[in-house]
């Protein structure tokens, strides 16, 4: 199948039915580049405005409403030696009486540099970093906001998600992980972008370690299969994803499409669904500081083995 080599020009801060930079077809793979969250390339220059800053849309040939985008993340490596992040913690992840000792701890310092070594696969903070100067982390990078332009024309702003995918911030979204959207309008209009060289569940600092990266991903249709909320797949998981806001909403919006997932690709009945989730489905917490959270239901695909055939 063919490959595409694209080179951003340009970059939007919405999803949206924006002009498509790129037509291609089911099974094409593309390799391409993101800036950082603050729009900067891989030579640190300040090439779009921040706000998470998305590259294409690629317009996928054949795809129509009701029909599911499978998006495998073939590549996803840091492509500069610099990263940053945020200094403190969210506001709204704390209790109340603590918001006053994070404001004073950010003092004038708004973010962390970090240095990342390609070869080793490691991120170290540089000076100033307080008591954590040269602290070395384990890279592991992954992608924060990507989706499919959402339905009725909408332009939906990169800081948050909802069906189409978006903000979502999950940090299983790693090399080797398929995805899968609902096609919303024809041609679906797949974006990408929000590098993380590593980020803790929940981005509960407002950031990762953002950086810019070399990315290639391979796309492919399910013609016919309708589904609400984004869906993938690892090595060992199935698991679904619900964005929205209060926390219990993006839970109800997961938990509902793994239940839909197993009764109408594996045939279980509701019942019968409802005890194996019941009991061996696992929890993710993806961004919890956006405007709408992001929570991910996983099912180990070992016990979808052993089910009846």
């Amino acid at each position: 199948m063919p490959t595409h080599t694209f080179e951003p020009t340009h970059y939007h801060h919405t999803l949206g039915s924006h002009p498509p930079v790129l037509k291609i077809a089911p099974g094409d793979t593309v390799m391409t580049t993101c800036v950082d969250a603050g729009g900067l390339d891989q030579h640190l220059q300040q090439v779009t405005p921040r706000g998470n800053p998305m590259t294409g849309p690629f317009l996928v040939e054949g795809a129509q409403v009701g029909d599911t985008l499978v998006v495998r993340l073939e590549k996803i490596r840091p492509n500069r030696t610099s990263g940053w992040s945020g200094v403190v913690l969210a506001s709204n992840v704390v209790d109340p009486d603590d918001v006053p000792q994070l404001a004073q701890a950010r003092g004038s310092q708004r973010w962390l540099d970090w240095e990342v070594d390609l070869q080793a696969n490691t991120a170290r903070l540089r000076s100033p970093a307080g008591l954590l100067e040269g602290l070395e982390l384990a890279l592991e990078p992954m992608l924060g906001c990507f989706g499919v332009a959402p339905s009725r024309g909408e332009a939906i702003s990169t800081a948050t998600s909802g069906p189409h995918g978006g903000n979502m911030d999950y940090r299983g979204f790693k090399e080797g992980v398929s995805v899968y959207f609902p096609v919303l309008i024809e041609g679906a209009l797949f974006f990408l972008g929000d590098g993380h060289a590593l980020q803790g569940d929940g981005e509960i600092a407002g950031t990762g370690i953002e950086i810019s990266m070399d990315v290639s991903f391979t796309v492919d249709l399910i013609k016919g299969q309708t589904i609400q909320w984004p869906r993938g797949e690892d090595a060992e998981h199935i698991f679904t994803v619900g964005n929205a806001r209060p926390l219990d909403q993006c839970v109800q919006h997961a938990t509902s499409e793994m239940l839909r997932w197993l009764t109408a690709q594996y045939g279980l009945d509701i019942q019968s669904a409802s005890q194996l989730m019941g009991q061996c489905v696992r929890y993710d917490l993806g961004n919890i500081f956006d405007p709408a959270y992001t929570m991910v239901c996983k099912m180990p695909k070992k016990v979808l083995e052993r089910l009846p055939k």
